[in-house]
Parts: C-alpha cells; structure tokens; sequence
C-alpha cells in the first residue's frame, strides 16, 4: 500500500461525514510527503528471523503512562521485539526514546522521580496559550537524545498528533525525534502547542489516542495496543436520574483564610490553581482540564478500536494512580509488566497463528 501525500490540505467529505485522512508529516519541511508504507520497500520494517511484523500502539493517559516500560520490558523478556511503534502523548514519550535506544534511561530517570522533581520541571507561564511553556522537559529529553532522526531509527516509529484548527491527524514519521515526541504530548490549554514543519500541533489524543490505525498502516502484521484508561473509566453508563444535593459549600476556603501576600504571588497562584481545589472538590484546573481530557479521549478510543480492534489488547490496572502522579513511576511500570504477561499467551498464539 503506498501512501502519496502532496502540498494539499485535506477536508472532511461533507457528504458522508467521514473524518479527514491523517497526514504524514516531515518533521523538516514545511510540505507533506508521501510515506511508503509497502512492507517489502521500507527496510526498516523487515523482520529478521521471519515471523509476522509486530506493532506497537501505545496510548496516551500522562503519568500512567510509565505502565508502557513495563509493557516494552516484558515483550523484551519473552523475546518479542516490535518492528513498528506508533504512540501518542506519553505513548509517544516512551515508544520514541525506546525506539531510540534509551529506555533504560527512561526507566531509571523515572523510578527516581519525586514530587519536588516534577514541580520542578513544570515551567508555568501566563501570556502563552498554555499553562506549561515545556521547554523544561524537552531540554530534559535532549540530555538523553541529541540529533536522532526518526527516519534513521531501526524502528518504524509515528508520534500522532493532531494540527490546531483544521483538526488534522498528524503521524510524524521523519524529522527530529525530541520535536516530534514534544508535539504529540502537547495537552490543549495545559502545554504550549508546539510548531513543527510549518503546523502548529497539539496532543495526539485529540484524534487517535491509541494509534492502532497507524501501526497496522506503517506494515504491521500484528498489533499489540496498550490502553492506559480502561481501568480508570470502565464502560462509561449514563446515569438518568440525577439531582442537585444540598451540601453547603466550605465557607472559608484556603484561599480566603491565606494571608494577602501569599495569595497574591504569582508562582503560589498559579501552582495553587493548578494543583489544588475546594475542599471535597476538583484538585485544581489542571486535574479538572486533564479529566476532562481523559473521560473524551476514552470515548475516542472505544470509537475508533471498534472500528480497527488491535489483535491484542494490553490493559493495565492503573485507576489507583493519578494523572500527575509521576513520582509512583514504580506502580505504573510492574502494573504494566502485570498486565503485559497476563496477555502473553494472546500475544503467543497470535505470532503462531500470522506467521
């Protein structure tokens, strides 16, 4: 199958409303470019050793989404290697840098976050788009990765994002692989979007929060999809009768009970409103952006997995864990490792059965 995109935008079909067609974009060049995705005329998508070609689709859910090392950690015990990864947000964090050779890096950076450390990497900003510049965290991932091509990689590797205000999904296949993973991860109204090849990008999960439709496209014969949520949201019913309660609301909360200067401090303000809330309540806007975020991307993904189910699913139990807990990196990954050898035998006897 090949895949030519030209200097063309793509509109929705207003007659029979499907959505746009994802772009494949370089990372370099201000164009679209056309992806051979033909398994026999992409190198990198050859399996060595024979077998069906294995691809990866991790999907996004923030701090949870350290539960994908573990995942990766377990396929590599049991010898299973994927030839292609396609990820979004965190998703994409960690298929990159593990495509890139440096998930041992990853791991260890993780398993030594605290909570100081992830306050510390927050560079909150007030005349941006978003509440987070993120520089922070690219220059954090450019110690480990300096100059890696993602089309120079052993691996086929996408990070989806999606284009602000055309909606766009975006599979960033070529370019710098820092940039590429910086644009998939751009949370709206939390990080700053990020512009790369002439596009301003915004969070993946926007338009694919498990990008199995990417992985099976770019040459995989079998697609292993990691869901970060379905243990957090379960199956999602519609409650039809509900009412308003009649509790009282706390009459003085922190804010007003604080002194003025302390109140009144631009960083306090801001990490205030962004971690903390009323009591009883919503942990700050960010846990209130973020959920609402997640609760949209899960109806996404059931939307679009029904519709191209991956041939295994991987779903670990992380409802305990919350979206900012970074510092709970060990919990995340051996609940990760916990739901990848509960699928071992699937993944086994789908091998076997597509060779």
């Amino acid at each position: 199958m090949f895949l030519g995109l030209n200097r063309r935008f793509w509109a929705s079909d207003t007659q029979n409303d499907m959505p746009p067609p994802p772009v494949a974009l370089d990372t370099l060049a201000l164009d679209t470019v056309a992806l051979d995705m033909e398994p026999d005329r992409n190198p990198r998508a050859t399996r060595k050793g024979g077998g069906p070609r294995i691809g990866l689709a991790l999907g996004g859910g923030a701090a949870r989404g350290f539960a994908h090392i573990g995942v990766m950690r377990t396929l590599e015990k049991h010898g299973i290697r994927p030839h292609v990864v396609a990820g979004t947000s965190i998703g994409a964090v960690v298929g990159g840098l593990w495509s890139a050779g440096k998930l041992d890096d990853l791991e260890a950076w993780a398993r030594s976050l605290k909570k100081r450390d992830v306050l510390a990497l927050l560079d909150f900003t007030i005349a941006s788009p978003g509440l987070i510049g993120g520089k922070r965290l690219v220059e954090l991932m450019r110690r480990y990765v300096s100059a890696v091509q993602i089309e120079e990689m052993d691996t086929v590797f996408a990070a989806i994002a999606t284009e602000l205000g055309s909606g766009h999904e975006i599979w960033l296949t070529r370019g710098d692989l820092i940039e590429a993973i910086h644009a998939s991860y751009c949370l709206p109204g939390i990080f700053n979007p990020a512009k790369v090849g002439g596009r301003w990008l915004m969070d993946g999960a926007l338009v694919n929060p498990i990008p199995v439709s990417a992985a099976r496209a770019m040459g995989a014969r079998v697609v292993i999809a990691v869901n970060l949520n379905s243990d957090v949201f379960g199956k999602g019913t519609v409650i039809q009768d509900h009412g308003s309660s009649f509790e009282s609301a706390d009459p003085a909360p922190a804010e007003k009970r604080a002194g003025l200067g302390a109140m009144l401090r631009p960083d306090r303000v801001l990490r205030r409103k962004f971690f903390t809330g009323p009591k009883g309540g919503p942990r700050g806007i960010s846990s209130v952006m973020i959920d609402a975020f997640n609760i949209t991307q899960d109806r996404i993904a059931r939307s679009r997995l029904a519709g191209d189910p991956p041939d295994i699913s991987i779903s670990p139990k992380l409802a305990k864990i919350g979206l900012f807990d970074f510092q709970r990196a060990d919990e995340a990954i051996a609940a990760g490792m916990e739901a990848a050898e509960r699928a071992m035998g699937d993944v086994e006897a789908a091998l076997v059965a597509l060779a």
